[in-house]
């Protein structure tokens, strides 16, 4: 056991801590470290997630990929369709070059991680790329691409704006492509591999912040103990979380608040990552959610969340590694409180229309996004400053009322409501 030990310890040193998901020679380096450590007799489980709590990143991330190759090779057969949404991403599905420093070649990259993860074993994949009536032309340059890497077979594109004005469908409340910002593309996507037979429906993002050789983490469930719903979990005490924390202002804290406490039904279930971009659902169950969208912007993620919870619908949730892709990030290119302002409203829609609100805390806090936050800006004049109930809150203390309540956040944000 003492050289099996050594022998990680030694690969764990020769690992490096830095990642650069715009550099195909970091991808290399990663996908030869796991295989290394497939092959090595003592890297066994247990051993593994020891080794790797204090190792460097590349072998954290060696390490769920090790584990999601072995759960992918001990399952049945399984068809697995992974959806993910094109808006503006003409920058991260192209190599990165002097004319494009933050290029990803996601969609080469995405075809290679699975190819890597499921060769030799009986989980087949396709990929649902889903132009968002992008105007850079995504769609099109992701058919260029998978025609490139031979893999038009594995990889259907699909245009939202060929879908919709529509009669029926889940996608009937939308009159263009123009009203989807991203949940109209995803709900597309899953409609299609639904349609195509797939036993489960993955999605993601468009760049490469998920690794996909870890989608094993997310099918073990599925086919081991029968979970309808697996959950990324960038949050959890196991997963790997390279992020921008310094994103957003010291006001997040009133942000959160607020999340917190409308979505009580949601966070108080410890379901605290409501927004990551790994998630398996059920084809069934899905087919279920998808039927009647109350949102199709980026709260798509806790509209399809307070459904499973509604229907009474048990979930598991899993460490996976997340390294945040921000340079050409939706927020990035926008006002970062309009992705606030969106999650924010959508979520207490969505919870309304699923009857969680469930608590008088929750309903009022409701009440106070609904009428208060009129529109982006009135979270922009508070995300500089904290309320003096906030100051010393940290994740235990969001969304209690005892701490804050309503009625104080309500008077909060009037005060420093803009002018008009």
């Amino acid at each position: 056991m003492t050289g099996a030990s050594d022998r990680l310890s030694e690969l764990a040193a020769g690992a490096t801590d830095e990642f650069d998901l715009t550099d195909p020679d970091h991808q290399d380096r990663l996908e030869q470290l796991a295989d290394t450590l497939l092959a090595e007799p003592g890297a066994e489980p247990a051993a593994l997630r020891a080794a790797a709590l204090d190792a460097p990143l590349e072998f954290r991330m060696a390490a769920k990929l090790v584990e999601s190759r072995r759960a992918l090779l001990a399952a049945p057969p399984t068809r697995l369709g992974i959806v993910f949404a094109m808006w503006g991403e003409q920058n991260r599905l192209t190599p990165r070059s002097p004319d494009n420093p933050h290029g990803e070649d996601s969609l080469r990259t995405k075809i290679r991680q699975l190819r890597w993860a499921t060769v030799g074993t009986a989980v087949t994949w396709t990929l649902y790329a889903v132009d968002d009536g992008c105007p850079h032309g995504s769609g099109r340059l992701a058919q260029e691409i998978a025609e490139d890497a031979s893999a038009a077979d594995q990889v259907r594109v699909l245009f939202l704006a060929d879908q919709v004005p529509t009669e029926d469908g889940p996608l009937r409340s939308l009159a263009s492509a123009d009203d989807s910002r991203k949940g109209g593309s995803i709900i597309l996507g899953a409609m299609q591999a639904i349609a195509d037979g797939v036993d489960a429906v993955i999605y993601t993002d468009a760049d490469n912040s998920v690794h996909l050789g870890q989608v094993g983490l997310l099918v073990a469930p599925l086919r081991e103990d029968g979970a309808r719903v697996v959950l990324g979990d960038r949050r959890h005490p196991e997963s790997v979380l390279v992020k921008d924390a310094a994103r957003w202002g010291v006001g997040i804290k009133s942000l959160r608040h607020m999340q917190r406490m409308a979505g009580e039904a949601i966070f108080g279930r410890g379901i605290l990552d409501t927004q990551a971009a790994f998630k398996l659902y059920q084809s069934g169950l899905l087919a279920e959610i998808i039927s009647d969208p109350v949102v199709f912007d980026f709260s798509f993620d806790t509209d399809w969340i307070g459904a499973f919870l509604a229907r009474g619908i048990d979930f598991t949730q899993v460490p996976f590694a997340f390294l945040d892709s921000a340079a050409e990030s939706a927020t990035a290119k926008q006002q970062p409180m309009t992705t606030w302002e969106t999650l924010l409203k959508g979520m207490v829609a969505s919870l309304r229309h699923h009857d969680l609100l469930a608590s008088a805390a929750s309903r009022e806090m409701a009440d106070v996004v609904d009428e208060e936050v009129r529109d982006y800006r009135d979270l922009d004049a508070i995300i500089d400053v904290v309320p003096p109930e906030l100051a010393d809150a940290g994740e235990s203390s969001y969304g209690d009322p005892e701490v804050m309540s309503p009625a104080a956040m309500r008077a909060w944000l009037r005060a420093h409501r803009p002018a008009d």
